[in-house]
Protein backbone atom coordinates (compact mmCIF):
# COMPACT_ATOMS: atom_id res chain seq x y z
CA UNK A 1 0.00 0.00 0.00
CA UNK A 2 1.49 3.32 -1.07
CA UNK A 3 0.89 6.85 0.18
CA UNK A 4 0.17 7.88 -3.42
CA UNK A 5 -2.62 5.32 -3.65
CA UNK A 6 -4.24 6.65 -0.48
CA UNK A 7 -4.12 10.22 -1.75
CA UNK A 8 -5.64 9.19 -5.08
CA UNK A 9 -8.33 7.22 -3.25
CA UNK A 10 -9.25 10.19 -1.04
CA UNK A 11 -9.48 12.58 -3.98
CA UNK A 12 -11.78 10.27 -5.97
CA UNK A 13 -13.86 9.56 -2.86
CA UNK A 14 -14.37 13.28 -2.20
CA UNK A 15 -15.25 14.13 -5.83
CA UNK A 16 -17.01 10.87 -6.80
CA UNK A 17 -15.52 11.30 -10.26
CA UNK A 18 -12.22 9.89 -11.53
CA UNK A 19 -11.63 12.43 -14.31
CA UNK A 20 -12.27 15.39 -11.97
CA UNK A 21 -9.85 13.90 -9.44
CA UNK A 22 -7.26 13.43 -12.19
CA UNK A 23 -7.67 17.04 -13.29
CA UNK A 24 -7.24 18.32 -9.74
CA UNK A 25 -4.18 16.13 -9.09
CA UNK A 26 -2.63 16.89 -12.50
CA UNK A 27 -2.19 13.21 -13.37
CA UNK A 28 -3.63 10.97 -16.05
CA UNK A 29 -7.04 9.44 -15.39
CA UNK A 30 -5.63 6.02 -16.29
CA UNK A 31 -2.94 6.38 -13.60
CA UNK A 32 -5.57 7.02 -10.92
CA UNK A 33 -7.75 4.15 -12.09
CA UNK A 34 -4.76 1.80 -12.13
CA UNK A 35 -3.59 2.77 -8.62
CA UNK A 36 -7.07 2.41 -7.14
CA UNK A 37 -7.45 -0.98 -8.82
CA UNK A 38 -4.11 -2.04 -7.28
CA UNK A 39 -5.28 -0.80 -3.89
CA UNK A 40 -8.56 -2.73 -4.13
CA UNK A 41 -6.69 -5.85 -5.22
CA UNK A 42 -4.33 -5.56 -2.24
CA UNK A 43 -7.22 -5.03 0.19
CA UNK A 44 -9.39 -7.70 -1.40
CA UNK A 45 -12.50 -5.50 -1.53
CA UNK A 46 -14.16 -3.05 -3.90
CA UNK A 47 -13.91 0.46 -2.46
CA UNK A 48 -16.18 2.01 -5.10
CA UNK A 49 -19.41 1.20 -6.84
CA UNK A 50 -19.13 2.21 -10.51
CA UNK A 51 -22.01 4.16 -12.06
CA UNK A 52 -20.95 5.06 -15.61
CA UNK A 53 -18.38 7.84 -15.39
CA UNK A 54 -19.23 8.43 -11.76
CA UNK A 55 -18.13 6.38 -8.79
CA UNK A 56 -19.64 6.06 -5.35
CA UNK A 57 -18.04 4.72 -2.18
CA UNK A 58 -19.12 1.23 -1.20
CA UNK A 59 -20.04 0.69 2.47
CA UNK A 60 -16.56 -0.71 3.20
CA UNK A 61 -15.13 2.14 1.12
CA UNK A 62 -16.70 4.68 3.49
CA UNK A 63 -15.10 2.91 6.43
CA UNK A 64 -11.73 2.86 4.69
CA UNK A 65 -12.04 6.58 3.84
CA UNK A 66 -12.53 7.47 7.50
CA UNK A 67 -9.40 5.58 8.55
CA UNK A 68 -7.43 6.93 5.58
CA UNK A 69 -8.19 10.51 6.64
CA UNK A 70 -7.01 9.75 10.18
CA UNK A 71 -3.85 8.07 8.89
CA UNK A 72 -2.93 10.89 6.50
CA UNK A 73 -3.47 13.51 9.21
CA UNK A 74 -1.12 11.52 11.44
CA UNK A 75 1.48 11.40 8.65
CA UNK A 76 1.17 15.15 8.05
CA UNK A 77 1.57 15.78 11.77
CA UNK A 78 4.65 13.53 11.90
CA UNK A 79 6.23 15.43 9.01
CA UNK A 80 5.43 18.71 10.75
CA UNK A 81 7.09 17.41 13.92
CA UNK A 82 10.25 16.60 11.98
CA UNK A 83 10.33 19.92 10.12
CA UNK A 84 9.82 21.89 13.32
CA UNK A 85 12.29 19.79 15.29
CA UNK A 86 14.93 21.20 12.96
CA UNK A 87 13.68 24.76 13.59
CA UNK A 88 10.76 25.13 16.05
CA UNK A 89 10.51 28.85 15.34
CA UNK A 90 9.78 28.34 11.63
CA UNK A 91 6.58 26.32 11.83
CA UNK A 92 2.90 27.08 11.34
CA UNK A 93 -0.03 26.81 13.74
CA UNK A 94 -3.75 26.40 13.06
CA UNK A 95 -5.53 28.38 15.77
CA UNK A 96 -9.27 28.32 16.40
CA UNK A 97 -11.27 31.01 18.17
CA UNK A 98 -14.90 31.97 18.89
CA UNK A 99 -16.46 35.27 17.84
CA UNK A 100 -16.57 36.57 21.41
CA UNK A 101 -12.77 36.56 21.69
CA UNK A 102 -12.04 37.98 18.23
CA UNK A 103 -12.01 41.66 19.22
CA UNK A 104 -10.05 41.68 22.48
CA UNK A 105 -8.08 38.59 23.48
CA UNK A 106 -6.98 37.28 20.10
CA UNK A 107 -5.45 40.42 18.53
CA UNK A 108 -3.46 41.31 21.64
CA UNK A 109 -1.90 37.89 22.31
CA UNK A 110 -1.18 37.16 18.64
CA UNK A 111 0.47 40.53 18.10
CA UNK A 112 2.69 40.03 21.14
CA UNK A 113 3.58 36.49 20.08
CA UNK A 114 4.38 37.63 16.54
CA UNK A 115 6.81 40.24 17.84
CA UNK A 116 8.75 37.54 19.68
CA UNK A 117 8.42 34.68 17.14
CA UNK A 118 8.26 36.35 13.75
CA UNK A 119 9.07 33.12 11.87
CA UNK A 120 6.01 31.19 13.06
CA UNK A 121 2.98 31.53 10.78
CA UNK A 122 -0.71 31.43 11.75
CA UNK A 123 -3.78 29.98 10.12
CA UNK A 124 -6.82 31.29 11.97
CA UNK A 125 -10.25 29.65 11.98
CA UNK A 126 -13.32 31.14 13.63
CA UNK A 127 -16.01 28.73 14.78
CA UNK A 128 -18.71 27.81 17.24
CA UNK A 129 -18.06 26.15 20.59
CA UNK A 130 -18.68 22.55 19.51
CA UNK A 131 -17.01 23.09 16.13
CA UNK A 132 -13.77 24.16 17.80
CA UNK A 133 -13.75 21.18 20.15
CA UNK A 134 -14.37 18.72 17.32
CA UNK A 135 -11.77 20.41 15.10
CA UNK A 136 -9.05 20.13 17.74
CA UNK A 137 -10.03 16.52 18.39
CA UNK A 138 -9.93 15.68 14.66
CA UNK A 139 -6.61 17.49 14.01
CA UNK A 140 -8.19 20.09 11.75
CA UNK A 141 -7.08 22.78 14.23
CA UNK A 142 -3.99 22.54 16.43
CA UNK A 143 -5.12 24.62 19.41
CA UNK A 144 -8.14 26.80 20.12
CA UNK A 145 -9.22 29.53 22.50
CA UNK A 146 -12.57 28.74 24.07
CA UNK A 147 -15.01 29.75 26.76
CA UNK A 148 -16.20 28.18 28.92
CA UNK A 149 -13.30 25.74 29.11
CA UNK A 150 -14.57 22.13 28.78
CA UNK A 151 -13.87 19.88 31.75
CA UNK A 152 -13.36 16.14 32.18
CA UNK A 153 -13.24 15.27 28.49
CA UNK A 154 -11.42 12.13 27.39
CA UNK A 155 -10.12 13.71 24.17
CA UNK A 156 -9.39 17.35 25.03
CA UNK A 157 -7.13 19.15 27.52
CA UNK A 158 -8.48 22.47 28.76
CA UNK A 159 -6.39 25.13 30.53
CA UNK A 160 -8.16 28.08 32.13
CA UNK A 161 -6.53 31.45 31.42
CA UNK A 162 -9.04 33.69 33.22
CA UNK A 163 -12.67 34.05 34.27
CA UNK A 164 -15.05 36.81 33.24
CA UNK A 165 -18.45 37.99 34.43
CA UNK A 166 -21.67 37.85 32.42
CA UNK A 167 -23.59 41.09 31.84
CA UNK A 168 -27.09 42.10 30.82
CA UNK A 169 -27.37 44.11 27.60
CA UNK A 170 -30.47 46.30 27.28
CA UNK A 171 -31.69 48.99 24.82
CA UNK A 172 -30.50 52.49 25.75
CA UNK A 173 -34.07 53.60 26.49
CA UNK A 174 -34.81 50.62 28.76
CA UNK A 175 -36.06 51.34 32.29
CA UNK A 176 -32.79 50.05 33.83
CA UNK A 177 -30.42 51.41 31.17
CA UNK A 178 -28.86 53.97 33.55
CA UNK A 179 -28.29 51.53 36.39
CA UNK A 180 -24.84 50.10 37.18
CA UNK A 181 -26.14 46.72 38.36
CA UNK A 182 -29.28 44.61 38.52
CA UNK A 183 -30.62 41.49 40.18
CA UNK A 184 -31.37 39.10 37.32
CA UNK A 185 -34.67 38.15 38.96
CA UNK A 186 -35.87 41.72 38.28
CA UNK A 187 -35.89 40.87 34.57
CA UNK A 188 -38.03 37.75 34.62
CA UNK A 189 -40.89 39.41 32.73
CA UNK A 190 -38.64 40.85 30.03
CA UNK A 191 -38.45 39.50 26.45
CA UNK A 192 -35.05 37.94 25.77
CA UNK A 193 -32.97 37.86 22.60
CA UNK A 194 -30.78 34.76 22.59
CA UNK A 195 -28.73 32.52 20.36
CA UNK A 196 -30.62 29.43 19.13
CA UNK A 197 -30.72 26.25 21.16
CA UNK A 198 -27.46 24.33 20.85
CA UNK A 199 -25.26 27.45 21.03
CA UNK A 200 -23.16 27.80 24.18
CA UNK A 201 -24.34 31.39 24.79
CA UNK A 202 -27.94 30.16 24.74
CA UNK A 203 -27.13 27.62 27.46
CA UNK A 204 -25.24 30.16 29.57
CA UNK A 205 -28.10 32.67 29.47
CA UNK A 206 -30.84 30.13 30.18
CA UNK A 207 -28.83 28.51 32.99
CA UNK A 208 -28.32 31.96 34.52
CA UNK A 209 -32.02 32.79 34.39
CA UNK A 210 -32.91 29.44 35.91
CA UNK A 211 -30.43 30.07 38.70
CA UNK A 212 -32.27 33.35 39.30
CA UNK A 213 -35.53 31.40 39.57
CA UNK A 214 -37.25 31.88 36.23
CA UNK A 215 -37.45 30.61 32.67
CA UNK A 216 -36.61 33.37 30.16
CA UNK A 217 -39.23 34.46 27.65
CA UNK A 218 -37.25 34.13 24.41
CA UNK A 219 -38.95 36.19 21.73
CA UNK A 220 -36.12 36.61 19.21
CA UNK A 221 -33.00 34.71 18.14
CA UNK A 222 -29.80 35.59 16.32
CA UNK A 223 -26.90 33.42 15.20
CA UNK A 224 -24.01 35.83 15.77
CA UNK A 225 -23.05 38.56 18.23
CA UNK A 226 -23.73 41.43 15.84
CA UNK A 227 -27.23 40.11 15.19
CA UNK A 228 -27.95 39.71 18.92
CA UNK A 229 -26.67 43.20 19.71
CA UNK A 230 -28.60 44.66 16.77
CA UNK A 231 -31.85 43.09 17.94
CA UNK A 232 -31.30 44.45 21.46
CA UNK A 233 -30.51 47.90 20.05
CA UNK A 234 -33.74 47.74 18.03
CA UNK A 235 -35.72 47.18 21.22
CA UNK A 236 -36.61 43.55 20.55
CA UNK A 237 -35.53 42.44 24.01
CA UNK A 238 -32.56 42.07 26.33
CA UNK A 239 -29.74 39.53 26.42
CA UNK A 240 -26.95 38.09 28.57
CA UNK A 241 -23.37 38.00 27.28
CA UNK A 242 -19.84 37.61 28.70
CA UNK A 243 -17.65 40.69 29.13
CA UNK A 244 -15.34 39.79 26.24
CA UNK A 245 -18.29 39.95 23.84
CA UNK A 246 -18.39 43.73 24.26
CA UNK A 247 -15.97 45.97 22.45
CA UNK A 248 -17.45 49.03 24.21
CA UNK A 249 -19.04 49.32 27.66
CA UNK A 250 -21.76 51.65 26.35
CA UNK A 251 -23.03 52.64 22.90
CA UNK A 252 -25.71 55.14 21.86
CA UNK A 253 -28.14 52.25 21.38
CA UNK A 254 -27.45 49.79 24.22
CA UNK A 255 -26.28 49.67 27.82
CA UNK A 256 -24.21 46.96 29.51
CA UNK A 257 -25.21 46.32 33.13
CA UNK A 258 -23.51 44.18 35.78
CA UNK A 259 -25.46 41.32 37.37
CA UNK A 260 -25.42 41.52 41.18
CA UNK A 261 -27.10 38.16 41.73
CA UNK A 262 -26.68 35.38 40.88
CA UNK A 263 -22.91 35.53 40.37
CA UNK A 264 -22.63 34.51 36.72
CA UNK A 265 -19.28 34.03 35.02
CA UNK A 266 -17.51 31.83 32.49
CA UNK A 267 -13.98 30.50 32.21
CA UNK A 268 -11.87 31.31 29.14
CA UNK A 269 -8.88 29.26 28.12
CA UNK A 270 -7.02 27.24 25.55
CA UNK A 271 -7.77 23.68 24.46
CA UNK A 272 -5.32 21.14 23.06
CA UNK A 273 -5.62 17.50 21.97
CA UNK A 274 -5.16 14.94 24.75
CA UNK A 275 -3.91 11.99 22.70
CA UNK A 276 -1.11 13.55 20.67
CA UNK A 277 1.89 15.71 21.50
CA UNK A 278 1.96 19.28 20.29
CA UNK A 279 4.33 20.01 17.42
CA UNK A 280 7.34 22.16 18.44
CA UNK A 281 5.87 25.44 17.14
CA UNK A 282 2.52 24.63 18.78
CA UNK A 283 4.33 23.97 22.08
CA UNK A 284 6.14 27.30 21.76
CA UNK A 285 2.77 29.04 21.32
CA UNK A 286 1.09 27.10 24.13
CA UNK A 287 3.90 27.87 26.60
CA UNK A 288 3.88 31.54 25.56
CA UNK A 289 0.13 31.85 26.22
CA UNK A 290 0.35 30.09 29.58
CA UNK A 291 3.26 32.31 30.68
CA UNK A 292 1.40 35.49 29.72
CA UNK A 293 -1.61 34.68 31.85
CA UNK A 294 0.41 33.39 34.80
CA UNK A 295 1.91 36.88 35.05
CA UNK A 296 -1.48 38.61 35.15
Amino acid sequence: MELRQLKYFMEVAEREHVSEAALHLHVAQSAISRQIANLEKELGVELFEREGRNVKLSPIGRTFLHHTKVALKAIDHAKKQIDEYIDPERGSIKIGFPTSLASNLLPSVLAEFKRKYAGIQFQLRQGSYNFLIESVKNREIDVAFLGPVPENRADINGDILFSEDLYVLVPSDHRIAQRKSVYLSELKKEPFVLFPKGYIFNKMAIDGCREAGFEPNVTSEGEDLDAIKGLVAAGMGITILPESAFTETKTPYTSKIAITSPNLHRTVGIITPKHRDLAPSEKVFYDFIMDIFKQQ
